[in-house]
């Protein structure tokens, strides 16, 4: 009698899903956010006195793009070459992040009267959509020809284009 063919295990379907760029994206995100939140929290208990929640907010976008720019192009968009220009246009990208933080967490303290910490996830959660397409149409974009080669392992070269610089 013949075996009934059944789909992929549970498990092969959670390690699927997780293979796909989208969802390491929110993978790594996730860790990101959990990361600058913890930093926020704790430079705005420690410090807020004096630097003020948006002082604490500049301090924790800096803790989250050193450890964003690391897990995003090595887990998520997979990319060699070219770190420097990467590393300028992630943090370009982060800063029009953080310039969007930064005028909506006044907004939801100020106008809206959130406590500060909520507002802060609040205004987080407003801002990782954008990023993803920023990052994967910017910050981690390759030329058409790198792409080419990345598919071709018989080129020689690396992904984009021969300087294997992780």
């Amino acid at each position: 009698m013949a075996q009934p063919v059944t789909g992929p295990s549970w498990w092969g379907r959670i390690v699927a899903i997780l293979r796909r760029r989208e969802s390491a994206y929110l993978v790594v995100g996730a860790i990101n956010t959990l990361v600058g939140l913890v930093a926020f929290a704790v430079l705005e208990r420690l410090l807020g006195d004096v630097i003020g929640y948006l002082g604490a907010l500049v301090l924790a976008y800096a803790v989250g793009i050193a450890v964003g720019f690391t897990l995003h192009r090595r887990f998520v968009f997979k990319v060699r070459g070219g770190v420097w220009l990467d590393l300028v246009r992630f943090v370009g990208v982060q800063l029009g992040a953080l310039a969007v933080n930064a005028a909506l967490l006044p907004a939801f303290v100020e106008l809206a009267h959130l406590p500060v910490l909520p507002a802060q996830v609040l205004a987080l959660a407003l801002t990782v959509v954008a990023s993803y397409f920023a990052h994967l149409y910017f910050s981690f974009r390759r030329p058409p020809d790198a792409l080419a080669r990345e598919q071709d392992p018989g080129s020689g070269q690396g992904p984009a284009g021969g300087d294997d610089d992780r």
